[in-house]
């Protein structure tokens, strides 16, 4: 049996329609097929890719590690340089109040995670997320997700969740002493990417405060200098008590955390001791990779242009009548298109013009433009020449 026929027979999909492209090697924003076509990755394989397939300081610092040990023992008895060192890394860029890191594999974990250790420290119960919120599929994550169609088969679900509106104030007052955590994006990205109103963030983090609620931001698809900065929130003048990473963390490794003061994430490590494990988190390999990850990130000049990219995409495609909004900060946009009954139609048309991309969960007449921020000047405007011409091409 050919590997299509195998991952059609013996693999768990998540969905009935996969692309289904066979990819045989990657390297910086492209990837190649089977049969020798190159495409460009316009989603960063959502979020992940940030600085590029197979980045060559990612791959010297994995093969370093190699020649050191793979794994050891379950994360946080042994001491490993690779973990300690991107610890003190990661919070040698955050505010002084994060300055404890909790490694895990994924970024629906760091949720489950942030989520227990809000509830642990504040002795409360309810958790607060926002309609079209998107925090992962773990039962946990499930629970809080702010959108009924992906949940409901799955119910009954944890309690004491409640969901309120993004952008309207009025809703903040459903935060009171009863609340352990509001979890929130900055950017609402399977929404369609739907950014804050004015002051909105700065009344949720002044509310939280008042009622002695934690905040927890989560960044995973928004963090590591997607949005231009480092992390999201640098952006709207917050500071979380709890922030949420994964994805692009990793420099394309699995690899996710929750960091906090090292006052609150104590409380996790005493009744019960062993309050949060994890075999595989944390680990080694993954570590090396996030560090040269980070270092290249904040080493290079590579941030000062995401924005300017950004800006260059909106410049070649707004304008264009297929087209009825862009929304974007920095490299993450969101292109509504004006008619969504043409969003299969221009999915094939995207594909065999070489774009990767993919259409948000919860506004599915949105398609999401993310490359990874190393792309060149020279390749946003060749693929804005693919996307205007599969636009016209639909129509």
């Amino acid at each position: 049996m050919s590997d299509r026929d195998l991952f059609f027979r013996h693999l768990g999909l998540p969905s009935r329609q996969p692309l289904g492209l066979e990819i045989t090697r990657a390297e910086g924003i492209y990837i190649w097929d089977r049969k020798g076509k190159k495409y460009m990755d316009m989603v960063s394989g959502i979020s992940v890719s940030n600085i590029g397939h197979r980045n060559p300081f990612v791959l010297n610092s994995i093969r370093e590690q190699l020649d050191k040990y793979l794994y050891l023992n379950v994360y946080g008895e042994f001491i490993q340089s690779s973990q300690v060192r991107l610890a003190q890394k990661l919070t040698g860029y955050l505010p002084s109040d994060l300055d404890a890191v909790f490694f895990v594999n994924s970024g629906t974990e760091a949720v489950e995670g942030a989520i227990k250790l809000a509830k642990r420290a504040t002795g409360r119960t309810e958790v607060i997320s926002f309609r079209n919120g998107y925090h992962g599929s773990t039962q946990g994550a499930l629970s809080i997700l702010g959108n009924e169609t992906l949940k409901n088969a799955f119910r009954p679900l944890i309690p004491g969740n409640s969901i309120i509106e993004f952008n309207d104030p009025g809703e903040l007052q459903r935060i009171t002493g009863n609340t352990a955590c509001v979890v929130a994006e900055t950017i609402q990205a399977e929404a369609g990417i739907i950014l804050p109103a004015e002051g909105y963030l700065k009344a949720l983090r002044s509310r939280c405060s008042e009622t002695g609620t934690l905040l927890v931001i989560d960044d995973v698809q928004m963090g590591f200098g997607r949005t231009g900065k480092l992390f999201s929130f640098e952006h709207f003048g917050i500071v979380p008590d709890i922030l949420v990473l994964a994805k692009a963390l990793g420099g394309g490794m699995p690899l996710g955390a929750f960091v906090s003061s090292k006052i609150l994430m104590d409380q996790i490590s005493i009744a019960p001791e062993l309050g949060h494990i994890t075999t595989f988190g944390g680990h080694p390999v993954s570590c090396a990779a996030a560090l040269a990850s980070l270092e290249f990130l904040t080493e290079t000049i590579l941030l000062d242009s995401v924005e300017i990219k950004g800006e260059q995409f909106i410049r070649r495609l707004e304008g264009n009548p297929g087209i009825a909004e862009i929304r974007s900060k920095g490299l993450m946009m969101g292109v509504e298109i004006r008619d969504p009954e043409n969003r299969r139609k221009l999915s094939g048309k995207l594909l065999d013009a070489g774009i990767i991309t993919d259409w948000f969960l919860f506004h599915p007449g949105t398609f999401r433009i993310a490359p990874p921020l190393t792309i060149s000047k020279e390749e946003i405007d060749l693929a804005c020449d693919r996307i205007l011409r599969c636009l016209d091409e639909t129509g």
